[in-house]
């Protein structure tokens, strides 16, 4: 009896620490496609408000992240065009042709977000409109690509 005891709480002991690490990870950076690097800088930092990790237009780098933090993910707005991938242009067209949003950025009121947004200039496809997990609106970002904005509750 004392085994198998002593075999279950092993085996909880494994479940319970399986997918954990000891050295956890983070997302550090994500890549939306763009066709325009500069231009793209332009729109996140100036319209969107994101903040300048990295800009030099003569290498097509652009990196930028929310002003939320130290801590943001960082966000590689990676060229399409010249050079870009054949394969990653595609995929941003086809995505953009569908209506998919290639992310998903949180606000904690989207409705004063929306706002602030539009009368900016942004160009909204779905205005806020309410979900099972909170509400969402959709948005292009004048680069062809389509942005989620997401309040969950």
């Amino acid at each position: 009896m004392k085994r198998l005891v002593c075999f279950l709480i092993l085996i909880l002991f494994t479940f319970n620490t399986m997918g954990q690490n000891e050295h956890p990870m983070k997302v550090a950076m994500v890549s939306i496609f763009v066709k325009d690097p500069a231009k793209a800088f332009d729109y996140y930092t100036k319209i969107l408000g994101f903040t300048e990790v990295m800009f030099s237009p003569e290498n097509y780098i652009a990196i930028v992240k929310s002003p939320l933090g130290e801590d943001a993910t960082n966000i590689l707005l990676e060229p399409t065009e010249p050079n870009g991938i054949e394969v990653a242009r595609e995929y941003k067209k086809k995505l953009y042709e569908m209506g998919v949003p290639v992310i998903s950025f949180g606000a904690d009121d989207i409705q004063k977000t929306y706002e602030e947004l539009k009368a900016k200039g942004v160009v909204f496809k779905k205005e806020p409109t309410k979900t099972d997990y909170g509400y969402e609106a959709v948005f292009d970002d004048d680069n062809g690509n389509y942005i989620q904005l997401i309040q969950l509750n």
